[in-house]
Formats: structure tokens, sequence, C-alpha cells
């Protein structure tokens, strides 16, 4: 937590190389290549491409293809699918009555520098680890990107009881509004008692009709029945120091949710996101096809009366 996060690195990559090597995209991210450096681009890319062996011992191939494998099976599927299924959501809400946005575990996040017309008079949150928050605001103005008035930086390490207060007190947030809140990417991290901690917390802040949405890992994640690539991804990230923790059943993601005063809007499980938001760019790249991370399932939970 006290340096910046190699996972949040290789997610804005994941999202930079989509957006410039496809013409028909699940996400488009027009900002997240220019919050890494060329040097940090090409070295991830060496890195991937040098993993193939790792990846798929049995692949064949140049390193540029090598490096699309890598891409589009093991890297890009949570975060693309993750990214549309969330600003889709984020888009109704707005649609409908929300106007605050808070992003826990912002990272390298860009919705608030490509915003379209709908989010202009939402108020966005980034939430992050002071370090984070701090190489996150460097790399904006290195790449002369503007910081929208829309837009506050809020440091808190969340999985830590006080990280509500820095929030309360930013004079921009109003307890009353309606607020989306986003913990994408955030869960696989967090023991189950900080997660339902996590979200006791927001249920204390967001009143009715107010949201949060979120990837999960499955019960089987971190078990041998788990698929190939979410035992890959959690080797990954334990390598990172980012080690994954907790998976969760449907059963006992609804009765968390339940306790807190929210109930399940939308889920999607791996094969629901393929057909959903992947299908276009398949049709498009038979060659190069994308399906939902193993074991990964998507929710929207909205606050009860």
């Amino acid at each position: 937590m006290e340096q910046k996060s190699m996972t949040a690195l290789v997610s804005a990559f994941s999202r930079a190389y989509h957006a410039e090597n496809n013409k028909v995209k699940i996400f488009d991210d027009c900002i997240a290549r220019l919050l890494l450096t060329d040097e940090e681009y090409h070295q991830i890319s060496k890195s991937m491409a040098d993993g193939i062996d790792f990846f798929n011992p049995a692949f064949t191939g140049t390193q540029e293809a090598a490096l699309r494998w890598v891409v589009d099976n093991q890297l890009s599927p949570s975060t693309l699918g993750r990214a549309a299924f969330a600003e889709k959501a984020l888009q109704t809400a707005v649609a409908i009555g929300a106007k605050q946005y808070l992003i826990l575990g912002a990272g390298y996040d860009t919705f608030a520098y490509r915003q379209a017309a709908w989010a202009d008079q939402l108020q966005i949150f980034e939430i992050d680890h002071p370090s984070t928050a701090k190489d996150k605001q460097m790399r904006l103005e290195a790449a002369k990107i503007r910081i929208p008035n829309n837009v506050h930086f809020v440091s808190a390490d969340f999985t830590k009881k006080q990280w509500l207060t820095p929030l309360t007190k930013n004079t921009a947030f109003n307890h009353a509004q309606i607020s989306f809140c986003s913990i994408l990417g955030v869960a696989y991290y967090l023991t189950r008692e900080t997660f339902e901690e996590l979200i006791s917390v927001l249920s204390s802040i967001l009143p009715t009709g107010g949201a949060v949405i979120f990837d999960y890992p499955d019960e089987n994640n971190y078990t041998d029945k788990a698929g190939d690539r979410a035992k890959k991804q959690a080797l990954l990230a334990g390598a990172a120091n980012e080690k994954m923790l907790t998976g969760y059943s449907y059963e006992e993601m609804e009765k968390i949710l339940s306790s807190f005063g929210f109930f399940i809007y939308e889920h999607l499980t791996p094969t629901e996101m393929t057909k959903q938001y992947f299908a276009a760019y398949n049709h498009a790249n038979p060659s190069f096809p994308m399906t939902g991370f193993d074991n990964v399932n998507y929710c929207l939970a909205v606050r009860k009366k």
C-alpha cells in the first residue's frame, strides 16, 4: 500500500492496449495510455510477452502475438468487463438522480478525465491511499491533463476504520445526495471481515437509492476448482505483494449485502458478462476472442428503504 500498485499499473496498461489496438472495443479508455510513461508501457509489454510460457506453454508465434494472447486472455477480460459494466450502470444512475460518484481504490481510473456530457453535474470523489493518489496526480500533471472542477481527491486507506472521515470532511460531499459507489478490483484483496466493514460503512452514508458496484471472486476462486486463469492471476498478485484473500458464493454475497440494507439489482457471471459485453468484440475479432474472467462475478447493489 505504500508504493504505487503494480496491479493498478497493469490494469491501466491493459485498458490502453485494448483501446489502441482494436476498432471494435469492449471499453474505450482513451486516457489510460497517457498515464503511463513510454518506458513503463514497453516494459510491461515485454514482461507479459516474455511470460507467455507461464500463461500458455503450448503457444507458438511472434512476440507481438504472444503479447496479444496474454492481454486478451489474462489481463483484459476482468478489467474491461467491470469498467464497461460500471460506467453503463453509472449513466443509468445519473439519469435517475445520482449526484455523486465515489470511486474507492481509484488507482488509475480515468472516468473523471473523459467525462461524457451526462456527467457534468456529477461530483466525483477519487478515494485512494495517499501514495497512490499522489502518484496519480503527478501522472496527470505530466500528461498535461486538466483536472475538472467536479473532481475531488480524497486520501484515505479504506482498509482502516477511519477512512470515512476524510470523505465526510470534504466540503463538496453531501451526505443527503444519492451516491453511486464503485469498489472495482478491491474485494479480492480484503478479508471477509474488512469487506463486510466496508459495506457497513457505505450503508451508513448511502441514502435510499444509493448504489454500490463491484466485482468479486466466487467461492471456487482460491481452490482446486478454480479456472486456470484464476489460479495464475492469484499467483501474479501474490508475487506483486498484493495477495488475493477471499471468495464468496452468490448466497453469501446476497446475505452480506442484505444485512446492511442492500439488495442485488444486477448480477453477472463470467458467461453472462461474455454474452452482454464481449459479443460485438468477439464477432469483429474471431482470431482473438475474449471471455469473462474465470470465477469472477459482477454485482450492482442498491440501498433499500
